[in-house]
């Protein structure tokens, strides 16, 4: 198992910054004890009321890489207080991480209310990815009802540089014409592999229409 040991204090009082050693002495000997591999310790003081902590991204990074699966803490305060410690643990819930802490001697333990509260969040969040599927199953259904072919559209006809996401304008175009909204048009070219938003159609169908009048309404030069 690789594991990353966490460990925080919320001043920058003498005081805490022994308990900063402290913590990291006897998350280092758990981890021994257990024969985890040490990836990364981290220490930081800043309140566990703020999620905004340079140590909880770095953390979250190592997990979302799979670089480790288990957290290491002294109890579960020095994660976060309040909202901010169910928010953290959901993540790294879904990240597949194992938390223990040497508070609870082993994996970290909730109380009845934080458990309720994380298996609410878990099905908001199911449902709301039903709802973005059932969007996109939408947006092609019509789509295609309208007569369009994606694999005969779709192919070569990406418009975009680095600083743009790949979008197929031509299809944008095509799939307004067939009277879709853009947020339909987002769906259906979701539902194709392009990551791209309502908005994101929306601005690069008006800059593709403002390019095409500007050409249409620009005077012939070799008629002059």
């Amino acid at each position: 198992m690789k594991a990353i040991i966490y460990c925080r204090v919320s001043t920058d009082k003498q005081a805490q910054h022994s308990s900063l050693q402290r913590q990291e002495e006897e998350l280092v000997r758990i981890a021994n004890e257990h024969d985890y591999q040490i990836i990364k310790v981290i220490t930081e003081k800043a309140s566990g009321f703020e999620i905004e902590r340079d140590g909880i991204f770095e953390l979250l990074e190592y997990f979302k890489k799979d670089s480790a699966n288990v957290l290491l803490i002294q109890d579960e305060t020095r994660l976060g207080r309040g909202n901010t410690k169910i928010a953290l643990v959901h993540q790294l819930a879904k990240y597949g991480v194992r938390i223990q802490t040497i508070n609870d001697n082993g994996e970290l333990r909730l109380s009845e209310t934080e458990t309720m509260v994380l298996e609410i969040v878990g099905v908001v969040e199911e449902y709301q990815r039903k709802l973005h599927n059932l969007k996109i199953k939408r947006g092609m259904k019509k789509a295609l009802e309208k007569g369009y072919n994606p694999q005969k559209n779709l192919r070569n006809s990406t418009l975009g540089g680095r600083s743009k996401k790949e979008v197929p304008i031509k299809e944008i175009v095509r799939l307004k014409k067939m009277e879709l909204t853009f947020r339909e048009i987002a769906a259906t070219l979701r539902g194709f592999g392009y990551d791209v938003s309502k908005a994101t159609v929306h601005r690069r169908y008006q800059q593709y229409m403002n390019e095409f009048n500007d050409e249409v309404s620009r005077p012939n030069s070799d008629l002059e």
